[in-house]
């Protein structure tokens, strides 16, 4: 903080704020912030250094980063709230403000499907997840609400008989029920509108339940289509 939240420093009423110094007279004199909130600034400069440093390694397949989903209509009024990967709300201010730091990606959605992104590995490629984290949010099986950073990928058709690895036969499973799709075990199939269904084994007291909405908030109870 003796750095990054000192005056003039970190200032985002600047066009160009400084993250490294020491700042300019001129940057001094036109900070009219108070220490809280330069400590505030100071820290978000610091850990935004930190996510770009690329020094945090990768999770799942992707470069330690914030994903951020949101609508285009929400986008161009400003307004509205969007979801990260993790199953946040954040106000489209902030959205915004954080894109300005950010790499941005464009996925396209025909009734529940991406469109054009599919290839011949079996480990899905960081656009895959990064759709999938769109438009899944989190585990696909029934029942269960765990957030989408914290899921694996995958392969409703299975990689040994297709040999394709297309975004739209790719659903998130966390760890617990991903094993559970296996010979004899659950089986799973997409579903005209773009959801994963979990078949239970035959004889099985469990039920695989409704398939989850496609965009589903694994916390709320009602969902809109967003995407």
């Amino acid at each position: 903080m003796a750095k990054t939240a000192a005056p003039g420093m970190s200032n985002p009423e600047d066009d160009m704020p400084v993250v490294d110094g020491p700042a300019d007279q001129d940057a001094v004199q036109r900070d009219t912030r108070s220490a809280a909130q330069r400590h505030h600034d100071g820290l978000i400069a610091a850990l935004r250094a930190l996510l770009a440093s690329e020094k945090l390694g990768q999770h799942n397949g992707l470069p330690v980063s914030i994903i951020v989903s949101t609508t285009l209509k929400e986008l161009e009024t400003a307004a509205g709230t969007a979801v990260t990967g993790g199953g946040t709300r954040l106000p489209m201010a902030d959205v915004i403000r954080l894109a300005r730091h950010a790499h941005h990606y464009l996925a396209v959605f025909d009734n529940g499907k991406a469109l054009a992104l599919y290839h011949a590995k079996r480990l899905a490629s960081p656009g895959q997840r990064i759709v999938l984290y769109a438009k899944d949010r989190g585990c696909t099986r029934p029942g269960c609400d765990v957030r989408g950073y914290w899921c694996e990928v995958h392969h409703v058709e299975g990689w040994a008989s297709t040999h394709c690895t297309d975004v739209n036969t790719l659903a998130l499973a966390c760890g617990s029920d991903h094993p559970l799709v296996e010979p004899g075990g659950f089986t799973t199939r997409k579903r005209k509108d773009g959801t994963t269904e979990w078949i239970p084994p035959p004889h099985s007291p469990a039920s695989g339940g409704t398939p989850r909405p496609a965009n589903h908030e694994p916390t709320a109870s009602t969902t809109p289509k967003n995407f």
